[in-house]
């Protein structure tokens, strides 16, 4: 089972949304926060324009800073000889959004507000409270409502290339793919566990806590790992210790296949049996206490609701991908696009990974 790819090539320039929501498959994380405020490094230099268009120095830096931040808060970095290509990419994509909402209309622009309200909910609900939600949009030099315009922009352009480019996929298309490719909706063995997080490290800077302040975790967790071998109730141990944000208020539970999670906690989780507890996990967010509530074998998917959906939408994006190029060159020579720095002169866009991926989505946590 894969993962369903993005619609259209527009999530780099916004990558501090993908920041926020950086580990959705760890127990926790937080994006990297970046040591000064992107718009007080750059200048307002027009560095690109045409009818309806302008794009400054300074925006194209705060979308690079939040793909750098968006790599570091997955451990990664983006290395050095890649920074001039990603510099046009990236470029390329903001021309994108821009010139996509100019041909919005009013239920394009509802359609993007509505997309940005529900997603900035789920954003709100993974960071866990909305004080965690305001200290990760501050690491990333980021207001609420500059947040949510983002979003509405992205939503918006996805919104409109849809509309223009008709690709939505025919219900029988739908039927077909899912009959042809049987191996594509394989869902793995999972398991359903929850767990109790004392973190050791800082989750806003992610630097890493005294000997100390690491010692008296470690006398907490020893203290839940009684109560919850002692048969304690271990959603509300959960509620009441865990400190991972995102699964605390729904008892700790996640559910995962095997290569989500990291080594250590996956490795602990499919080892245990029904109802079994651990012993202390440390991992690089801290300890766990995780108990297993239920195993899933491996099995095919039904072909209900939503995952029809989820095919369609993949079947639509397929069509997207491959019209959104013809499309944008189209916009853009109508616009009288100008890239005014030649060092930002435009570069071929990378074809896609080889292979077909899966239209199934990530299991949910």
């Amino acid at each position: 089972m894969f993962n369903l790819t993005k619609s259209l090539l527009l999530v780099a320039a916004l990558a501090p949304l993908s920041a926020l929501a950086a580990a959705p498959d760890q127990p926790a994380s937080a994006p990297a926060k970046p040591l000064v405020n992107p718009g007080d490094l750059f200048t307002n230099t027009v560095v690109a324009r045409g009818k309806g268009l302008s794009i400054t120095r300074s925006q194209l830096d705060e979308a690079l800073i939040g793909i750098k931040s968006s790599a570091a808060a997955r451990g990664q970095a983006v290395p050095a000889e890649q920074v001039a290509m990603l510099e046009k990419q990236v470029l390329q994509r903001l021309i994108q959004v821009q010139l996509l909402n100019s041909k919005a209309t009013a239920a394009d622009k509802a359609a993007g507000k509505e997309f940005a309200t529900k997603r900035l909910a789920e954003l709100s609900q993974r960071s866990g409270t909305e004080e965690m939600l305001a200290k990760q949009l501050k690491a990333l030099g980021m207001t609420r409502e500059e947040l949510t315009s983002k979003m509405a922009e992205e939503a918006t352009a996805e919104v409109v290339v849809k509309r223009e480019l008709k690709a939505e996929a025919a219900d029988e298309d739908v039927k077909k793919f899912y009959a042809d490719n049987p191996s594509k909706f394989e869902q793995p063995e999972m398991v359903r566990a929850a767990h109790v997080l004392l973190m050791t490290s800082d989750p806003a800077t992610h630097s890493e806590m005294s000997a100390e302040q690491k010692a008296a975790k470690k006398k907490i967790a020893d203290e839940v790992l009684k109560k919850a071998r002692a048969g304690e109730d271990f959603a509300k141990l959960a509620k009441d210790y865990s400190e991972d944000p995102g699964s605390k208020d729904k008892g700790g539970e996640y559910k995962f296949p095997r290569g989500q999670m990291v080594p250590e906690f996956e490795a602990a989780a499919f080892s245990l049996t029904t109802n079994q507890v651990s012993d202390i996990v440390t991992t690089q967010f801290g300890y766990h206490i995780i108990k297993l509530l239920e195993k899933l074998p491996a099995k095919k998917m039904e072909f209900d609701s939503k995952l029809s959906a989820d095919i369609k939408e993949y079947l639509t994006n397929q069509t997207v991908q491959k019209r959104v190029p013809e499309y944008m060159e189209k916009l853009s020579k109508e616009a009288g696009v100008d890239i005014l720095d030649p060092q930002l002169k435009p570069v071929p866009m990378p074809a896609p990974p080889a292979g077909v991926p899966s239209p199934v989505k990530p299991a949910a946590k």
